[in-house]
């Protein structure tokens, strides 16, 4: 990769890596679901007008929608609130490369090799240490909310490959336009019309920058540069840039609000990105029945399963592995 272009892609994961800390103070603003569907609202308008129309059938994006939009980031943002710290929330979303290759194993008939075995037990390992880590210092409810939400990232994974769209942003865009009405609705039952509308009459700079950098600078810049860099380059090369994700993630959310790292947790981050590099770098052996279209498999590039989708990694272009963000 040029320069220019590997600069680019360590500031999209730096750009996602420091979400986890955004959506943090944006939760001391705004109650998480009204948060997501604000996030998605500002994401969708006004750039659906100028992406132009869908370039893949409406049921993938309303299925990605429902998936990513609805449960991933719903169950997200609600663990998070619920105590789930946001440095052991970007790392402990990362198992959604293990929920992503048993997803493909079972549905997209992809039998993963030896290597790709070992990296999924090596990630388990790392969410138990997380999860000892985190029954230490955090809620366990927090904790199984954000592995429900890496559960739903995989279904997602799973339906952006089956739908392999040509173009990432245009896909990405029309997707946010999905959860808005649901979340508002979710939100308004859940959270109760009162603390939405006293959560809007504050908003003030600050919960104005959160929606902007959430919506525009994480979904929009970060899908948008991540699917350039997948169109210029192949995806093993673009790949491993998203393992940065989580070290931003923990190493932001200590500097900014004084989170703290335990021993623990720092060899969780190291099972668990080493996990998922095994997982993701590992082509999977697609199944003899399963159709191939131009060279590629119907269901993607061997590999990419697992490599996986935003608001937390991005749907990608055919035989494109898409990034792990929050």
């Amino acid at each position: 990769m040029r320069p220019v272009h590997t600069a680019l892609a360590v500031l999209v994961a730096a750009v996602w890596g420091f979400n986890f800390v955004v959506i943090e103070i944006g939760l001391g603003h705004f109650p998480p679901l009204l948060l997501s569907a604000l996030r998605f609202l500002v994401a969708a308008l006004p750039a659906v007008f100028f992406v132009g129309p869908p370039k893949v059938a409406w049921k993938w994006i309303i299925g990605v929608g429902l998936a990513l939009g609805i449960a991933k980031f719903g169950l997200l943002f609600t663990g998070m609130a619920a105590g789930m710290p946001a440095g052991l929330s970007s790392l402990v979303l990362q198992v959604q490369a293990v929920f992503t290759a048993v997803l493909a194993a079972l549905l997209l008939r992809e039998r993963p090799g030896r290597t790709r075995l070992l990296g999924m037990c090596v990630t388990l390992a790392g969410i138990a240490v997380a999860a000892v880590d985190g029954g230490t210092s955090g809620p366990v409810l927090g904790f199984t909310l954000v592995v429900a939400a890496a559960a739903c990232w995989g279904v997602s994974n799973v339906l952006t490959r089956k739908a392999s769209p040509p173009d990432a942003l245009n896909f990405m865009v029309w997707v946010c336009t999905v959860p808005v009405l649901p979340l508002f609705g979710l939100s308004l039952l859940l959270e109760g019309p009162e603390r939405d509308l006293a959560a809007l009459r504050a908003l003030d700079w600050s919960g104005a920058a959160v929606i902007g950098y959430v919506a525009w600078v994480s979904t929009v810049f970060g899908f948008g540069a991540w699917g350039y860099l997948l169109r210029r380059y192949p995806a093993s090369s673009v790949a491993p840039f998203s393992l940065l994700v989580p070290v931003f993630g923990m190493s932001s959310a200590a500097l900014v609000l004084g989170e703290s790292v335990s021993g623990l947790r720092w060899l969780a981050a190291v099972l668990l990105v080493g996990g998922v590099a095994l997982t993701s770098r590992a082509p999977a052996r697609p199944s003899a029945r399963t159709p191939r279209r131009g060279g590629v498999t119907a269901a993607g590039s061997p590999g990419a399963a697992a490599a996986s989708p935003v608001p937390s990694g991005p749907p990608r272009t055919p035989g494109a592995a898409a990034p792990r963000s929050g």
